[in-house]
């Protein structure tokens, strides 16, 4: 599509990409390894594109891909003003992994709630062993913030360590669900009480049919994002 438009002669093409694929392929953390997020950005380029936009990369540094502009704008907002409304009480937010702690940080300060971050081994791919706690959450909601779920298995086992850790309910948000394999059937048999997501992906048929998973729209944020790029004007309030 990018191709077409660059031989019709389109005066500005701008990627608009909610997930962007391959971003956890962005170093080489074993020999002979792909790194795909980088050959995305060189494709995007390569084709014709001018500027991109996208929603939460995994790796912000994804950005230093780019020779182009790329706007990376966040579905955090939309997640913490659905929390608030529900008035939960005092609740601890929680990092499944020290990548995250920068997403939950933000959480933390606009819902005046403490933060706590969950120390992750890797043992295999999409396969993870939560390991220590760091951070209160006795007696009080626990709120899990991550960018992707994708199997669910890290999510589980972190529920579960917040629960024998005293947490009286787990919640949990992310802003791409791919949700493959178990995942579905993972939190339809967890003790999570509701897996808030964006719609930066379609949910896939089984995780349509899971009470627990609720979908928020980060359409108007996009709009506003792709507003902004049209008429030239500032889209820095955005990244707040």
């Amino acid at each position: 599509m990018i191709d077409v438009f660059k031989r019709a002669s389109a005066w500005r093409i701008t990627a608009v990409i909610p997930y962007y694929p391959y971003a956890r392929q962005d170093r080489k953390d074993r020999p002979r390894v792909a790194i795909s997020a980088k050959l995305v950005a060189d494709l995007l380029e390569t084709a014709g594109s001018s500027r991109v936009l996208t929603l939460d990369l995994h790796a912000p540094q994804i950005q230093g891909y780019f020779n182009i502009p790329v706007d990376h704008l966040f579905a955090s907002p939309v997640l913490v003003e659905y929390f608030q409304k529900m008035n939960l009480g005092p609740m601890t937010i929680v990092s499944p992994d020290a990548g995250g702690v920068e997403r939950a940080r933000y959480f933390a300060k606009r819902m005046d709630a403490p933060l706590a971050i969950v120390d992750k081994r890797r043992i295999d791919v999409n396969v993870s062993e939560v390991m220590n706690l760091i951070g209160d959450v006795s007696g009080r909601p626990a709120l899990v913030i991550d960018d992707i779920i994708d199997t669910a298995g890290t999510l589980v086992k972190t529920a579960e360590a917040l629960l024998d850790n005293g947490a009286t309910k787990v919640f949990a948000a992310c802003t791409h669900p791919v949700l493959s394999g178990p995942a579905a059937e993972r939190i339809t048999k967890s003790a999570i009480e509701e897996v808030v997501v964006a719609d930066s992906v379609p949910l896939n048929d089984a995780a349509r049919k899971v009470s627990k998973i609720k979908v928020l729209s980060v359409a108007p944020l996009l709009a506003r994002g792709i507003q902004s790029i049209h008429e030239e004007t500032s889209i820095s309030e955005l990244f707040n």
